[in-house]
């Protein structure tokens, strides 16, 4: 009966907002598109752009609806790009829970009283959000500690909302004409999967410990300590961070902050994760970062991070310097041996779509350039051709959005392109260039010393095994020749018998 509720609940939301209209333009079949066209839908926001409509029905639905709008914005490969564009305003803060029942969900999942946990702890929430809020507190041992806290109860709603998008995206694929191609089912368990994600607290306190590692001597970052004594699935515990939001632009100004300089560290703060560390915090938007009074950032919230394998960042590195080369007929060709373009793909016409998006950036000023819109064009392209874009590459690309955005607002002249090129250049030469194969010879000597001198044994064992392998085969067949042999000549002298009886 719960069930049928929610489902009454969109329902009415579908048919407040309109959305019928959204769905028209995606039907192939006739008969579909006749029950879609009959089907109620209020006048009520009838003169609001289709993509306004759908972000306030998402709002209405509730926060689980409002994250899957999240992740659907860093699919611009899947949605146009006004949707996208749209759908990225999606906010989900929400009134905070009864600090009874965070005050309960600590003690039983750190499994003590919480006077016993914590020497000073404030009941009223400094932040509330769609999947926990934030409490203030004091360790016995005297440090300043954010407490976040998930919210009770929310695994059962959560399972239930998952259910009715599974039950959609499978009606979406099999009865719209795009449904295929927007990959819905795809998209509803890569949202399933980054929401249990944020679930387990104990994941995003790994995650906190990972960054504060790599960045644990950096002038340009600081991340907060875990004390993983105090955390669980449902309880995070990190240090306190005191600093100016990012988006408060003169109260940076009257702080004396340098931000043509700040924004020079947001770019290679970003290309120092993704290419040095292969591991990058992939929700760096306002909402999660301070400024620190020394200038330098402050990281929070990690429960979405990124990370990319060696073959990720080779892939990264032929097209960086294809780019860099303006050789997009190699951009095109790495698309296809990567299989993330289909093998019979014209590399002619991938190439001159490329050539299209790209071209013009070398023909204006650097800093006029908008790697934002580089990106929404080059996904459009990707529709087009098919290209299979990667979780991971989507996820980059929003973490390079979102750092795009921060830095040109704090430094409208900022040069993405010129600010993080030398530090490209220098991981290309150190990942694929003499250097490179240098440091790769040497770790790999110890292996070489193990293998080479074993190594004609070693060959001449599998030469012996081949050999015997062609003995057995050949023996094999031998018998199969002798029986067939053997049958043929007992059928002769059955059927001579035969024929002397019957003289």
């Amino acid at each position: 009966m719960k069930w049928f509720s929610r489902f009454a609940t969109i329902s009415k939301i579908v048919y407040r907002y309109g959305l019928r209209d959204m769905l028209l333009p995606h039907v192939h079949a006739d008969w579909l598109r006749h029950i879609v066209r009959r089907l109620p839908a209020s006048a009520q926001f009838a003169n609001q752009p289709l993509p306004v409509r759908l972000r306030l029905a998402l709002e209405n639905l509730g926060p689980i609806f409002v994250k899957l709008g999240q992740v659907l914005s860093t699919r611009p490969d899947l949605l146009p790009p006004d949707y996208a564009a749209e759908l990225a305003k999606l906010q989900d803060k929400v009134p905070p829970f009864d600090a009874e029942l965070s005050r309960r969900q600590i003690e039983q999942s750190l499994g003590k009283p919480i006077e016993e946990l914590y020497a000073c702890f404030d009941p009223q929430p400094v932040a509330s959000a769609s999947i926990a809020q934030v409490h203030r507190a004091t360790l016995f041992s005297g440090e300043e500690v954010a407490v976040k806290v998930l919210r009770p109860n929310l695994t059962k709603v959560i399972e239930q909302d998952l259910a009715l998008m599974r039950f959609a995206a499978g009606c979406i694929e099999r009865l719209f004409a795009d449904g295929k191609r927007l990959k819905p089912r795809e998209v509803v368990a890569e949202f399933d999967k980054y929401l249990h994600d944020e679930l387990d607290l104990m994941r995003e306190a790994a995650n906190a410990s990972q960054l504060r590692h790599n960045f644990i001597d950096s002038d340009m970052l600081i991340v907060p300590q875990v004390y993983f004594d105090y955390c669980s699935r449902e309880v995070l515990t990190i240090e306190w961070m005191d600093g100016t939001p990012i988006s408060d632009i003169n109260r940076l100004k009257e702080q004396g902050i340098d931000l043509q300089k700040l924004a020079q560290y947001g770019v290679e703060i970003f290309f120092t994760q993704v290419f040095k560390h292969g591991f990058f915090h992939a929700d760096m938007h306002p909402g999660n970062i301070l400024v620190a009074p020394d200038g330098r950032y402050i990281a929070l919230d990690f429960g979405i991070v990124g990370s990319l394998t060696e073959y990720d960042k080779r892939y990264l590195a032929i097209n960086f310097l294809a780019f860099f080369n303006r050789d997009y007929h190699r951009v095109a060709t790495a698309h296809i041996e990567s299989g993330w373009a289909p093998a019979d793909t014209c590399a002619e016409d991938l190439e001159a779509a490329v050539r299209t998006v790209c071209e013009p950036i070398f023909n204006k000023p650097l800093a006029e350039i908008s790697f934002g819109i580089v990106l929404m064009r080059l996904f459009e392209t990707s529709r087009r051709f098919h290209v299979e874009i990667q979780p991971q590459l989507v996820l980059l690309q929003k973490t390079l959005l979102n750092i795009e955005g921060l830095g040109r607002q704090l430094d409208p002249q900022l040069d993405l392109w010129q600010t993080a090129r030398p530090f490209l250049v220098k991981w290309m030469d150190s990942q694929i260039g003499v250097r490179a194969l240098w440091r790769n010879l040497k770790n790999e000597a110890p292996d070489w010393a193990e293998i080479l001198p074993s190594l004609p044994r070693k060959i001449s064992s599998l030469v012996d095994e081949k050999r015997r392998h062609e003995m057995r085969d050949a023996y094999a067949h031998l018998i199969a020749t002798q029986r067939r042999q053997n049958f043929w000549l007992a059928a002769i002298a059955l059927i001579l018998l035969v024929s002397v009886l019957l003289k």
